[in-house]
């Protein structure tokens, strides 16, 4: 069932088209990720949803409700939704159990109560609750802008890269424990945020934006493993991008002949595998016979995941390719190496279709 509706929203500023055209439906329920690169209008479209900008013409629709029809829209205070930013926007002078209570009636008989479910909520020690702000860690202050939000009952939560200024291990946690939370609340999400693999990990559905227009959106599976172009290939983490000569369900290419999803498709094209869909055999002398061979010539440690440079050369002609390999039993550098494919290759779309 579709929750919350986007329908042919633009947005101008001057000549510059923030945003053009954008249809994207949200389940209720679920969570979405709104990525792209800077200027791509994700936060542009995130603030419309929320009221705090108009659009110059679409339509925002929530639960039946026509929140947005061009610049006729309800004010950002009477549309129920909640948003949490990158930076928290706590106020320093309150106290967390102050923070958390804000915007709830304050002679309500159950608002302390409220207060600490909502701190269990979101997994804070209740003796955090007469803190101020500036005595919390990054990951904690996020915690409580996030009950804050959810205090006021939102029909719909917007977070707004909330996790990017924290560290590394620290934000994979957060957004472990703010899924986790917002599942359990039953709450409708929408995140934006620059993180290719935080909106993979993250989201039911993935939206890509770029220079204003809505280029693919669906599953994390969909659009990791059947993007519709190059360059959001690219975006969402490391492709290998070979040409190649399509034909009966297999693709000719430097890696030999593998089988591609090319639903029928014929002649020259451009394929593309993901670096974790190739393996490594090291093999002795020069490999004769064996269907794709090529030398290491560089490794990058990673520990876990390591990146081993391998230079093809066959009748195919030559790459070189940047291949994901596990950091245990690497291959020395020099030696040579078979390469074998995992899966399907993934054939793009044509121009214009």
């Amino acid at each position: 069932m579709t929750f919350l509706a986007i329908k042919n929203i633009s947005k101008h500023y001057g000549p510059v088209h923030a945003l053009d055209n954008i249809d994207l439906s949200v389940a209720a329920g679920s969570r979405t990720a709104i990525v792209g690169p800077s200027g791509s209008g994700k936060t542009t479209l995130l603030r419309i949803i929320a009221g705090f900008e108009i659009p110059d013409a679409g339509q925002v629709v929530l639960e039946g409700e026509t929140l947005a029809d061009g610049t006729d829209a309800v004010p950002a205070h009477r549309r129920g939704i909640g948003i949490v930013s990158q930076d928290g926007a706590l106020f320093p002078h309150l106290s967390v159990a102050e923070n958390i209570g804000f915007g709830m009636e304050r002679g309500a008989h159950d608002r302390e109560q409220r207060i600490k479910g909502l701190i269990d909520m979101v997994e804070l020690d209740r003796g955090m609750l007469d803190r101020r702000p500036h005595q919390l860690s990054g990951g904690q202050q996020q915690r409580v802008a996030l009950a804050r939000a959810l205090g006021r009952k939102p029909r719909l939560m917007l977070l707004d890269e909330p996790f990017s200024a924290l560290d590394t291990g620290l934000r994979e946690n957060m957004r472990k424990a703010v899924a986790r939370v917002l599942q359990i609340a039953g709450i409708t999400t929408i995140l934006v945020t620059h993180d290719q693999a935080e909106a993979l990990s993250f989201a039911d559905q993935v939206a890509v934006l770029r220079d204003g227009k809505l280029v693919q959106a669906g599953t994390p599976q969909t659009l990791y493993l059947n993007p519709r172009d190059r360059e959001t290939a690219a975006f969402l983490g490391d492709a290998i991008l070979l040409p190649a000569d399509l034909g009966d369900g297999s693709s000719t290419c430097a890696l030999g002949t593998i089988p591609v999803d090319s639903d029928g498709r014929s002649g020259r094209a451009e394929i593309m595998l993901r670096p974790e869909q190739l393996r490594l055999s090291t093999i002795e002398g020069e490999g004769t016979g064996l269907a794709c061979v090529g030398k290491v010539t560089d490794i990058e440690f990673g520990g876990a995941v390591c990146t081993v440079t391998v230079v093809l050369s066959s009748a195919n002609g030559s790459e070189t390719l940047n291949i994901k390999s596990s950091g245990v039993g690497l291959p020395e550098i020099g030696s040579m190496v078979s390469v074998t494919v995992l899966g399907k290759a993934h054939v793009f779309e044509k121009p214009g279709s």
